[in-house]
């Protein structure tokens, strides 16, 4: 079969125009970039705003592995099965990031069959929404330095700057930099931070936001500094909302493309899970709600990371309240779960199988303390063998979710319809009782560790000093009933990535506490996670290249 790219340079697209009038979207809605991609106007979503909301539908997976488990192309082939199946359906996802694009883990359009298109465009600069939030944080960096060069008005301790600049790419060697050398004229010099832009507050205020006046109010809460006697500095403080806000003015429209099957996708906003809330925009999924009868949104890597705060997070702070969740599995991750070398997972193994689904027994457990209907779904592989298939299917269903397998990396939206069928009969017949994890009047503490013990399986939390401190700090400015945003690595339940399957007798460790106070929650660093990733030995960049006419090879 040809690869992703080549498939998603064969297709024949619908000019953007055509793809969503059948939504009732006029052509004077749309911002056109192009012929295949757009902006949706704010008129166009002030006019949809009483329309009445469609249903919610939000896929996860188990934790991410070498194997394999495509949630994104689940999200993609659900939507065109939806469309096959006569339903107005619409699906939203996350701007993918150059970062791993250039990294190790590719773009973010699906694959095979399901994917989104533009592809190309889409994994690289897209219609510019991440340069304007990197510029618009780094605007808000130079203002600061300035204002401490002007004289320091605020009294700004240069030792406690807590914005970083940020880069839309894999940079390890700025994580920590020096800034301000060179002559007097030149800033102070001092110790300066870079994170990757989707870990930036920035990113997280705009996924947030309802609209440019809530935007404006999440930028000026940001805290970038503290002053000498330990006061906050925020964004607003120095000045810098308005000109942020105008880098941000159409960024902050929803974008929308198609799939291969010319259903409309919306894709917007694009924070990691792992270092961030990892979810597409409010404003995209509140308006997808109106523009459509289903809405198919994932959020990042594993559910114990992109479902927890999708509930805990986004869903709490927008009034969203999701139908029925999906839950992504394969066998061959189950099976590298279960201790299965990578070389190896194309053979029948049922012995590493039932080794291997305890991690999916965890993510359904975790999912039900939600109250949302939990669909599982096995995403196809030709390795995948008519046992393995049956045992996971007994498994799932002996868990009380409903279960269904998926082929829409091979046969699209047609190869969905079984997992489609499944989720409308789970939406007719079992009602979602939405819920939070956790109620926000609980301590910091008890937040982090109600997470940490019931989501991850810890046995408890253990705290550094500066961690420590952080939080009594935190408490102390009044920052204790917000919601937390755990920073931890995707590939384990626990804080270490090599534990797979389901951790047991394990601690999770917090090294250090932030807050977000634009975006509305405070941030916790566990285990060695890091807010800006390296590139790896052999980074996907090397084998990405562009010929005298244009067409772009090694995207994946």
């Amino acid at each position: 079969m040809k690869s992703d790219i080549e498939i998603a340079e064969s297709a024949v697209l619908e000019p953007i125009k055509n793809v969503v009038s059948s939504l009732g979207i006029e052509e004077d809605d749309l911002e056109l970039y192009g012929k295949y991609k757009a902006k949706l106007s704010d008129e166009y979503l002030e006019k949809i705003k009483d329309n009445k909301n469609g249903k919610l539908i939000l896929v996860t997976a188990i934790n991410p592995t070498p194997a394999g488990e495509g949630k994104t192309t689940i999200t993609v082939g659900l939507g065109q099965a939806f469309g096959r199946l006569g339903k107005k359906a619409v699906i939203a996802l996350r701007e993918p990031s150059l970062g791993p694009c250039f990294g190790i883990k590719g773009g973010a359009a699906g694959g095979g069959m399901s994917q989104v298109v533009p592809m190309d465009e889409l994994n690289l600069h897209f219609t510019g929404d991440f340069h304007a939030i990197t510029s618009a944080n780094n605007l808000c960096c130079a203002m600061l330095d300035n204002h401490i060069q002007q004289g320091n008005e605020l009294n700004i301790d240069t030792r406690q700057i807590v914005i970083k600049r940020c880069v839309d790419m894999n940079d390890r060697v700025l994580r920590n930099v020096v800034v301000g050398m060179g002559a007097k004229a030149d800033g102070f010099v001092r110790e300066d931070h870079f994170c990757i832009t989707v870990a930036s507050e920035v990113m997280a205020v705009f996924c947030l936001a309802e609209n440019m006046a809530d935007l404006k109010k999440r930028l000026s809460r940001m805290v970038i500094a503290y002053t000498y006697d330990g006061k906050p500095v925020t964004a607003g403080d120095i000045g810098a909302v308005g000109a942020m806000s105008a880098l941000l003015k159409d960024a902050i429209k929803p974008n929308v493309i198609q799939t291969l099957e010319h259903t409309a996708a919306i894709v917007h906003g694009g924070p990691f899970a792992n270092i961030a809330h990892g979810c597409n925009s409010v404003r995209a999924t509140s308006a997808a709600l109106k523009m459509a009868d289903y809405v198919i949104t994932e959020a990042g890597f594993g559910a114990d990371l992109g479902a927890e705060k999708f509930f805990d997070i986004k869903c709490r702070k927008a009034g969203l309240k999701p139908d029925a969740v999906v839950l992504v599995a394969t066998i061959r991750a189950l099976k590298y779960n279960g201790g299965v070398a990578k070389t190896d997972l194309n053979n029948e193994n049922l012995d590493a199988l039932k080794k291997g689904i305890v991690n999916l027994e965890k993510h359904i457990e975790n999912l039900q303390k939600f109250g949302v209907p939990v669909v599982v779904t096995l995403n196809a592989f030709v390795s995948d063998t008519d046992a393995e298939r049956k045992f996971v299917e007994d498994f799932v269903k002996s868990k009380g979710c409903t279960y269904a397998y998926a082929q829409v990396w091979e046969k699209g939206g047609e190869g969905g319809i079984d997992l489609a069928n499944a989720i409308l009969d789970t939406i007719e017949t079992k009602k979602s009782d939405f819920h939070p994890l956790y109620e926000l009047e609980l301590s910091i503490k008890e937040k982090i560790e109600k997470v940490a013990c019931e989501i991850y399986g810890a046995e408890g939390v253990i705290y550094s000093k500066s961690a420590e401190n952080m939080i009594k700090r935190l408490n102390d400015l009044g920052f204790d009933k917000l919601p937390v945003c755990m920073a931890k690595t995707q590939y384990s339940l626990s804080d270490d990535p090599s534990l797979l399957g389901r951790p047991q007798g394990f601690s999770i460790n917090v090294r250090d506490v932030y807050v977000s106070a634009g975006a509305g929650f405070i941030v916790v660093l566990t285990g060695n996670v890091m807010t800006m990733p390296g590139l790896p030995k052999h980074p996907a960049a090397l084998d990405i290249d562009v010929d005298e006419n244009g067409k772009i090879t090694g995207l994946f």
